[in-house]
């Protein structure tokens, strides 16, 4: 099986990591459209406003990443961090690239003094559902989860 390393993205990777996010993005029913994942990462990242991991293979390429969010939760009274982002390249898992990120999530919020991490997925998304389940994650039976679209369609 080959090696994976995670670390925080840096500068250099943004293109890189613009790829996987489109990808990401496709993965649920959105269009192809590499400058806006460009675009968006960037802003989030040249202001500080996310935490990306990578995952990178025994060859040094990008393979996945994933993207936190600093969050805060009023009932607990303490910092959270949203886990938004996850994703591999579909001809590279199976290798450890998602349970890896997970993994470096885990350990950031931790360094981070948060108090929790949370996710949504899909509720077609088995594969990550298996995988949250196998690293410890459980799935809230108590809250449901409402959005409201400030955009038009």
């Amino acid at each position: 099986m080959p090696h994976v390393k995670t670390r925080p993205a840096e500068a250099r990777d943004l293109d890189a990591v613009a790829a996987l996010f489109d990808a990401y993005r496709q993965f649920y029913e959105m269009p192809a459209d590499l400058p806006l994942a460009r675009r968006y990462l960037g802003e989030r990242f040249g202001r500080g406003e996310s935490v990306i991991l990578v995952a990178e293979d025994s060859g040094g390429e990008l393979v996945g990443f994933t993207q936190l969010y600093p969050a805060f939760c009023s009932v607990a009274a303490d910092r959270t961090f949203v886990l938004y982002d996850l994703f591999v390249t579909p001809a590279v898992r199976g290798i450890g690239a998602g349970r890896a990120l997970m993994e470096a999530a885990e350990a950031h919020a931790r360094a981070a003094g948060a108090a929790r991490l949370e996710l949504q997925t899909a509720k077609t998304n088995a594969i990550g559902q298996s995988l949250y389940e196998s690293c410890g994650w459980t799935r809230d039976e108590v809250f449901y989860t409402y959005t409201k679209s400030l955009k038009p369609a």
